[in-house]
């Protein structure tokens, strides 16, 4: 009985020094279960680049690799990888810098400016949310086309600048700003272009950093648009290319494909996963003070 009590004491002393109470337990398990559900995909897609073509296809699962190999990313870098990288770079570079600034002028202006119809805007921006990207690649698609910009950056860049989350989440924090600030620049004469570009922008950096992680993670593994505009092998981009490491069934690269492919997307993981480590903290702050309103 003793000893009952001082391993639910222990367990008690446990939860207190994390904040949490016996009613948070479970949403903490749960929490933690989904986590490792998540993480699991990425793990047999790591242990995967690493194993040999014939140990990938077994029965039963080898989450860790017993015969360990780079053989995979060797081959990855057979192919015009750095070329693919770097146009990745420039597009998902260029249009998320484009996108956090548009965005961020346009939650300004629907937070701090009074107009007419002001309203009706941001429910048109929220409403375009419900209308699938497929609908409207085609029409882009043709546009392209005919004004000859199929394969160029900027068939690349420009229909991916506009994001409606990245109007959200500025148009939440500048809800946020004190009136105050706002009052005393405008006793010295601001108009709303110095108040924007002087005050507010500079303060809107924990946001600015929580929507360009998330943009530039959706530009770098944008598929879909890159593959249709793309017609020029030297101007595809990382996640196209790396679709040619797909297996072909029925072939002797089948299974040789799925190493091969794992290392390639392993690759492509990097540059996200290193962002979003390298700016955790301002993410976190970012994402919860683009989601109150005071």
């Amino acid at each position: 009985m003793a000893a009952q009590l001082t391993a639910l004491d222990r367990a008690k002393d446990w939860l207190e020094e994390r904040r949490l109470t016996l009613l948070d337990l479970p949403i903490w398990l749960f929490g933690m279960g989904i986590a490792v559900l998540w993480a699991l995909p990425f793990v047999w897609m790591v242990s995967t680049s690493f194993k040999y073509p014939s140990d990938v296809m077994t029965a039963d699962i080898e989450w860790l690799p017993h015969r360990v190999t780079i053989d995979n990313y060797l081959k990855v870098f057979e192919y015009p990888v750095v070329r693919w990288g770097l146009n990745s770079i420039i597009q998902a570079g260029i249009s998320t810098t484009l996108c956090v600034l548009a965005g961020a002028m346009a939650g300004y202006a629907l937070a701090r400016m009074r107009f007419p119809g002001r309203g009706l805007i941001f429910g048109i921006f929220l409403a375009s949310l419900m209308i699938p990207v497929e609908v409207s690649v085609i029409p882009m698609l043709l546009g392209m086309i005919k004004i000859g910009w199929a394969s160029t950056y900027q068939a690349l860049i420009l229909p991916t600048v506009g994001n409606v989350f990245s109007v959200y989440i500025f148009r939440q924090f500048f809800l946020t700003f004190p009136n105050e600030l706002e009052e005393a620049a405008r006793m010295d004469g601001a108009g709303h272009f110095r108040l924007f570009w002087l005050i507010a922008l500079p303060l809107a950096r924990a946001p600015m950093i929580a929507a360009f992680v998330i943009i530039f993670t959706l530009n770098w593994n944008n598929f879909l648009w890159p593959l249709l505009v793309t017609f020029d092998e030297s101007m595809k981009t990382l996640p196209v290319g790396i679709a040619a490491f797909t297996p072909v069934v029925g072939t002797h690269t089948q299974l040789e494909g799925y190493s091969v492919a794992m290392a390639g997307i392993t690759v492509l993981s990097l540059p996200s996963l290193i962002l979003f480590f390298v700016l955790q903290r301002y993410f976190i702050q970012g994402i919860s003070q683009g989601s109150l309103k005071q």
